[in-house]
Formats: C-alpha cells, sequence, structure tokens
C-alpha cells in the first residue's frame, strides 16, 4: 500500500499530561503519551455537514424521549431482545431488567465528599474490603508475596500489578471467578532502588513482564452477605496468571499475515503476551475480551525499521528517530523480540482484542484480528436484533475513533463451537459524529448551543468486512493491522480519548466515556467535543437506529460534560447544579438494573482522589451525579463491577501511592494494609451493611 500523505500537524500545547494524572504514572502507564506530538494528523474535518437521510437530531436523546422509548418498546423488550443478559457474559449490568419503566432510579445514599485520604472511602451505610492484591497467590503451590524478594517465576503464579478491567462469572450463588486486567508496571514503586530499564537488574525486567497480562481467581461469598473473598484452600482449578510470555494464537482475516510475520513465527499465527491491558468485555459464550493498549512505549529501535515501516510507527506513536525512548522499560534485554530494528514485525503483534477462556485453564487465549488494532479501550459485546454479535471499542489516544465491529454470522445460545467463531468474520465499523447546531454557536467555551443541547446524528462508516476493504489504497489485511489509518483515510471524528464503551440494559443506548484532551483548540472544537483544553471529559450517549446495534446510523447527545459544577463550560443534562459531585475525568463505566449509569474516573483534574460516581439517565433525576466512593491517594478507580444479585460493587484500585517522589523507602501510600507497608494495587469489594442493594 501507499504511504499515507503527508498531514497537517496539530498543534502541541505545553502541558506535558493530560488531566489531573501525576506525572509518574504518564511515565510508566503511557510512556509520557500527551508529552509527544499527536499521532493523529489527518485532515479528517471537526465541523461537518448535517447528514440528510440519517437518525433525527434528537433521536431519542432527550430525557423525555429515552422515557418513551422504553415505555414503548417495553422494559423486557429492550433488555431482553435488544440487549440480551447473556450478551454481557454474566456481568452484573445487565443481569436484570430494571424497574417500571426506568424512570426510577433507586438511588438514596448519601455522596461522599471529594478528598485526598490514603484510604478506600465508600457512602454511609455501606463497608468495604480487600479481595485480591498485588503478589497475592493465584495459582495452586504459588508462594506468598515477598515484596524485597520478588522472583520472576513467583509473579508468574501470583496476582499481577495494576489492575484495570474486572468482570465476574458466577459459579453459583455464593462463588465466582474474577477475571482481572493487569494494565501496566510501575517498577519505581515494585523494586528498592529502582533507576531505569538500562540499567536494572535483569530479574527486576523480567518480573515486570510476569506482572503484566491478567489474572483468574475463583473467589467465595462471605456469609449472606455481599463481601467476597479470595478462595485459598482447595484445588481452585480455574485460577491462572496470562502473562507478557503466554503462548497465543491469531485468528481472522489478518493471521497469517506477512505484516505479522517474524523470524521466530514464519507463519504469522503465533504470538507470546500480552501487553497493558485496560478495558475489555464479556461474550455471550462466556469468554474474556481483554484488550491492549499502551503496547508502543514497550518498544525500541523504532529508528532502525524500514523506512517503508515509519509513518506506520509514527502513527501509533512509536519514535522513528531515537533507538532507546526515554524511560523505557528495555524488555528487549531479557527479549529480543522488543528491538523493532532486529524484529521490525513484532510491534504489528500486539494492540489487538484478546479473547480468553475462564474456565479452561489449559486453553490458548486468541487474539481476535477482524477487531482492528489500536489501542484498545473496551470490547463490549451485544446482540442485534437479528441476533448477531455487535463489539463496542474506543481507542485511547487524543483525537482518535469510537469503532464497532459486527459479526457476520448469528449468535447460537448454546451452540459453543459455531459461537467461538463469530469474532472472526464480520465488518468493522468507525464512527462519525455531526451536529445539529451552526459551527459558530460551537466556540469551545462549553457554551451550549442556542437548541440546549449538545447533540446531532451520526453513522458508522465501514472499514472491512472479512477479506474485503472498504478503504481506498489498503488491503484488508492492512487495514486491520493499520487500522488507525484506515479510520484517517474514511473521515472519522477524531474524539477527546474514547475510552469504555458500554450499553444500558434498560434503554438500550450505548454510552462512551471520553476522559480528556487538553489539546483541542477552540478551532478544533464539535458539538460532540465542544470544548477546547478538555481537562475534565465528558460522557457520550448514543441511540443507535431502531434500538439496534446492528445499524449503521444513531442519534447522539451529550448527557455529561464534567468538571467543577460552578464550572459555567460544564453540563449536568440540566440537572440542579448545586446539587451534584464534582466529577473530572471519567474512564470506565456500568450500569446497575434500574439502568443507573456508574462511572469511575482517572486523573481527577480537580485534585481529589479519583472515586466511583453513579448518575440516573432518565427520569427527573437525569443528570444528578452523586460520588459512591473515593479510592486512596494516588489510586486510579478501575473495574467497576456491579453483581447480578446488586448485593456488591468490585473495584479496581490501581496505582496506590503513585506520586511523584514516591519509592518504596519514600512511600506516599500505605494501602491496602496499613502501617508501614508498601502501597498495593488491590480489587475490592463494597456493600450495603444490612443487605441493601448497591446505591440504595
Amino acid at each position: 500500500m501507499a504511504n499515507p500523505s503527508p498531514r497537517r500537524l496539530l498543534p502541541l500545547l505545553s502541558a506535558p499530561r493530560t488531566g489531573g494524572r501525576d506525572a509518574m504514572t504518564c511515565r510508566f502507564r503511557c510512556g509520557d503519551a500527551c508529552a509527544h506530538e499527536v499521532s493523529n494528523t489527518s485532515d479528517n474535518p471537526y465541523f461537518g455537514d448535517i447528514l440528510s437521510g440519517t437518525f433525527s437530531r434528537r433521536g431519542a436523546l432527550r430525557a423525555g424521549a429515552l422515557g418513551t422509548l422504553v415505555a414503548t418498546v417495553g422494559v423486557a423488550g429492550v433488555a431482553g431482545a435488544a440487549v440480551p443478559a447473556a450478551a454481557d457474559g454474566g456481568r452484573g449490568s445487565s443481569s436484570g431488567h430494571g424497574h417500571g419503566n426506568g424512570h426510577q432510579s433507586g438511588l438514596g445514599f448519601t455522596s461522599v465528599a471529594p478528598n485526598s485520604a490514603d484510604a478506600l472511602t465508600v457512602a454511609a451505610g455501606y463497608v468495604s474490603s480487600v479481595v485480591v492484591r498485588w503478589g497475592d497467590p493465584v495459582v495452586p503451590g504459588a508462594p506468598a508475596f515477598d515484596f524485597d524478594h520478588q522472583t520472576a517465576a513467583a509473579q508468574a503464579k501470583q496476582f499481577g500489578y495494576n489492575c484495570d478491567f474486572v468482570t465476574f462469572f458466577p459459579l453459583g450463588r455464593d462463588r465466582g471467578l474474577l477475571w482481572v486486567n493487569h494494565e501496566y508496571t510501575d517498577e519505581n514503586l515494585m523494586f528498592r532502588g529502582w533507576t531505569s530499564g538500562d540499567t536494572a537488574p535483569l530479574e527486576q525486567i523480567r518480573i515486570g513482564l510476569a506482572a503484566h497480562g491478567g489474572s483468574i481467581v475463583e473467589v467465595e461469598r462471605v456469609g449472606r452477605t455481599g463481601q467476597w473473598k479470595l478462595v485459598t484452600k482447595g484445588s481452585r482449578r480455574y485460577n491462572r496468571r496470562i502473562t507478557a510470555q503466554t503462548r497465543m494464537a491469531f485468528s481472522g482475516p489478518a493471521a497469517g499475515s506477512a505484516l505479522l510475520r517474524t523470524a521466530a513465527d514464519k507463519r504469522g499465527t503465533t504470538v507470546y503476551g500480552t501487553l497493558n491491558n485496560c478495558a475489555g468485555g464479556t461474550t455471550p459464550w462466556q469468554t474474556v475480551l481483554t484488550g491492549e493498549e499502551n503496547w508502543n512505549q514497550y518498544f525500541v529501535g523504532g529508528n532502525g525499521v524500514p523506512e517503508a515501516q515509519k509513518t506506520y510507527l509514527t502513527r501509533y506513536g512509536i519514535s522513528t528517530t531515537t533507538a532507546i525512548p526515554s524511560g523505557n522499560r528495555r524488555f528487549d534485554r531479557v527479549e529480543e523480540r522488543f528491538d523493532l530494528a532486529k524484529h521490525p514485525q513484532e510491534i504489528n503483534r500486539f494492540g489487538w482484542i484478546v479473547e480468553v477462556d475462564p474456565f479452561d485453564p489449559d486453553s490458548t487465549p486468541v487474539k481476535r484480528t477482524a477487531l482492528g488494532r489500536f489501542a484498545h479501550e473496551a470490547a463490549t459485546t451485544t446482540l442485534t436484533k437479528d441476533g448477531r454479535v455487535a463489539v463496542y471499542m474506543g481507542d485511547d489516544g487524543r483525537f482518535e475513533y469510537i469503532y464497532k465491529f459486527v459479526s457476520k454470522d448469528r449468535y447460537i445460545q448454546g451452540y459453543d463451537r459455531h459461537n467461538r467463531d463469530l469474532l472472526d468474520e464480520g465488518t468493522l465499523y468507525v464512527a462519525k459524529f455531526t451536529g445539529d447546531s451552526p459551527a459558530a454557536e460551537i466556540d469551545g467555551s462549553g457554551t451550549l448551543p442556542k437548541d440546549g443541547a449538545f447533540d446531532g446524528s451520526g453513522t458508522w462508516i465501514p472499514l472491512v468486512s472479512g477479506k474485503k476493504s472498504y478503504v481506498t489504497g489498503m488491503t484488508a489485511e492492512e487495514v486491520l493491522v493499520y487500522t488507525r489509518v484506515a479510520a484517517d483515510t474514511v473521515g472519522a471524528t477524531k474524539m477527546d480519548r474514547p475510552e469504555d464503551i458500554e450499553r444500558n440494559p434498560v434503554n438500550g443506548a450505548v454510552y462512551v466515556a471520553l476522559t480528556n484532551n487538553s489539546n483541542r483548540t477552540a478551532a478544533q472544537a464539535d458539538e460532540a467535543n465542544p470544548r477546547s483544553a478538555n481537562m475534565h471529559g465528558h460522557i457520550l450517549e448514543i441511540v443507535e437506529r431502531k434500538n439496534d446495534a446492528g445499524a449503521t446510523s444513531f442519534g447522539w447527545s451529550l448527557p455529561l460534560v464534567c468538571g467543577d459544577p460552578a464550572d459555567p463550560s460544564t453540563y449536568f443534562a440540566g440537572y440542579d447544579k448545586s446539587k451534584v459531585s464534582p466529577i473530572s475525568c471519567p474512564d470506565n463505566v456500568t450500569f446497575d438494573a434500574a439502568g443507573n449509569l456508574w462511572i469511575s474516573t482517572d486523573g481527577n483534574a480537580l485534585k481529589k482522589n479519583d472515586g466511583l460516581f453513579a448518575m440516573p439517565v432518565s427520569g427527573p433525576e437525569r443528570g444528578r451525579v452523586r460520588q459512591f466512593l473515593t479510592v486512596p491517594f494516588g489510586a486510579e478507580t478501575c473495574g467497576p463491577l456491579i453483581t447480578g444479585d446488586q448485593l456488591s460493587v468490585f473495584v479496581a484500585v490501581q496505582h496506590p501511592g503513585e506520586i511523584t517522589g514516591a519509592t518504596p523507602d519514600n512511600p506516599s501510600s500505605h494501602w491496602p494494609d496499613g502501617g508501614a507497608s508498601q502501597p498495593r494495587p488491590s480489587v475490592a469489594v463494597a456493600w450495603h451493611k444490612q443487605g441493601k442493594k448497591i446505591g440504595s
């Protein structure tokens, strides 16, 4: 394929990082991505013409219209047909059908005040406990965690480092399996005296490789409460660690492509490991989908790749002028494949959605190439009205895109042999959003246009179906391996860091967390991303035509523009802003059985601890944001997951104490064990003291 044409460079603002993240988090989590030039330099327009013939600009997006949609179709019809419980693989958000017509939120807790405490603080009437910590034994026979005597062999059997996406598979009423992503490592907090990957002992680098990936652990209920704990006795036959060295297979249209072949894998069908796993999803056939996000930061030698490849590396945020980027972990010192000058195709083998069977510890994880390659956030599944599988995905980067995959064939309940291939053939789409207000009314200030809402219409633009490419000048394999370039070419809409995407089990709408984008200028503002220097992010609500996940047109609105309620650029769906909690940098979202939106945050730019928030999306309380919990000092709130019985909410507490200057000899947090202990990323659970449902 021909190299992409030169593109207009976007201005790089002086801010070295986005939102309220500490500089240490920026370094270890994404390789200081915000300090580098924006990789999307395409000429895609920021303003678009209204697309005639697409879903109405209101399209059932306002609170009353959403209520009408539910009342007309029927709660059971929406949740049971449009969003079947099976389509969410056992995650709590899809286990119920709501209450009444979806207008009664059922939320009654008192908001937690913003704070900077080194504690997990929950709403009054609730309690919490830790379920599993970094280093806890996972595989039977694993040694107990010893901070000062770590080994790679031990870490490969213990719970990995920074936990992110959490999902739950019931094993009866009182037992279940937790899958947890391990997104990245912070060697500065993991090892005493760590300075850089250039000089670190090789064993520490091997420990870092082993601490990535994911964990499957069996958990059990404590008594008749909403508390859960790790099962520590018995066979624990499902327990498993997936690491950066686990053998995996490629499937789908790009499997075997020359773009995926290496000296060690001349067929392009086998790869080892998964990296920087952030959000994810589950399938109707009860498997995990985990997304590889900031995998670009782990490679060196970008300056030594063939010239024809450099344009594509640059589009994925990889330096082609520096041999060893500053702060690199130097995995290449123990595994040569991370040196692109020697193995230029190895990087194409990361950036995928990986499917893992939690019920078969001997199964081979599969990288599903039909879902495209980018910085994956989310892989949320649902069923179309005709029974096909749809997967929603975000590309977590400044000015990146929102994607959807729809399978060619239909899901057949109980026919796993058929279902396991559904994600290998279908159509991959990218979203284009069009506002319905004059361009002059969208000035980057966050001021609502004259019609009183940020809203409009949109289309899903096809990129590829199997071996058929819809992108001029690109083969199907090239579209799937260089998906960002394909999306640039078809004119997709540049968004403010699309992260988690989930479909509401009650109203059928799709909700997207757009975390922030400090690089957007006023001239680049559009109605779907209406603020310049967007430090706090916003929530996007999509209603697809006929409420069908298989539709290619939709209406959209922004029910929440985050920040300090006193800031006039914020918007809480028209709700009284004197009665809402401040919220900044939405990251992951989920739902309770009533269809309330639950939002976890990452990098609170309001300079308080991150937390978990709840917001009704319909009825008189639409837009009323309340903070349910806060995580410890320096941490990020991940997960979250509400169990099907609505009695428990799991949250992954990522990177507690990750503050510049912190080291094992000078920790800034002692959570979760207190005293003089080292901070340990952990999964926690909260429940009501009297057994009430979460949020009541």
